[in-house]
């Protein structure tokens, strides 16, 4: 059954192997991108990345990945601009080559209570601190960091610069859309598994005509009108 809880995050359990690692300068790993930075050789980095924070409904995820320099993943980029199938291919690729990788969510109820970048920040430092491995550094798509207790940098447009913010991004992504599916399985009349919670007309008429159910963001105008709409009422669970 659906929860308004958040689950615990999922993370790899890779050992990992520091001096592997520091045989690659991260400064050759992403040529151009940090050439004005101070970055030394014992960086340990992670990219971060959010997915869900645009729908109507479910919650928000967000991932952290440790790529490992010497088992490049072809094909990584920005998960909006992959197809289903393509990002369903490369997230297993993600999870075996990854050095770490963790996942983690901030619930429907966290969102309204917190607001969704509040609950979007929350859900990236979960997953960060899920990590089997320690990073030194987040590197996070966006402009914004969330409040870490390891030093992050925001980089717009990071999930199409960096790999392993692709990385993160791409798994994020799936692991939303796996979840939106399960969704649908407990509220069939929403059709979560063709829109995955946004605001797509066929999600908007199916919201006015059944109300919202306990998995919609009750703090999001659309469905707020609606709930204002069946005098304040929501489906049963």
């Amino acid at each position: 059954m659906p929860s308004c809880r958040s689950l615990p995050p999922t993370a790899s359990k890779h050992r990992f192997n520091r001096s592997s690692y520091q045989r690659f300068n991260v400064k050759n790993i992403y040529p151009g991108l940090f050439d004005d930075l101070p970055f030394s050789l014992d960086e340990i980095i992670c990219g971060v990345d959010e997915a869900g924070r645009g729908p109507l409904a479910g919650p928000v995820f967000a991932a952290a990945v440790i790529l490992d320099p010497q088992q490049p993943i072809d094909g990584l980029r920005d998960s909006k601009k992959l197809s289903e199938a393509k990002r369903d291919l490369l997230a297993p690729q993600i999870k075996a080559k990854a050095l770490a990788w963790a996942i983690a969510e901030a619930s429907e109820e966290e969102i309204d209570r917190l607001n969704i970048l509040q609950a979007s920040m929350l859900a990236m430092r979960r997953a960060v601190e899920a990590l089997a491995t320690v990073p030194t550094l987040a590197l996070i798509d966006g402009n914004r960091c969330p409040v870490m207790p390891i030093r992050g940098m925001a980089i717009v447009g990071g999930d199409d610069k960096v790999d392993s913010i692709s990385a993160a991004s791409i798994l994020a992504k799936t692991a939303r859309d796996a979840a939106l599916v399960h969704l649908h399985a407990a509220y069939p009349e929403y059709c979560f598994d063709q829109h995955k919670g946004y605001g797509t007309k066929l999600h908007l008429e199916r919201l006015h005509l059944h109300g919202a159910s306990p998995v919609h963001r009750r703090s999001f105008a659309p469905v707020r009108n609606v709930i204002a709409l069946f005098g304040g009422q929501e489906v049963a669970a």
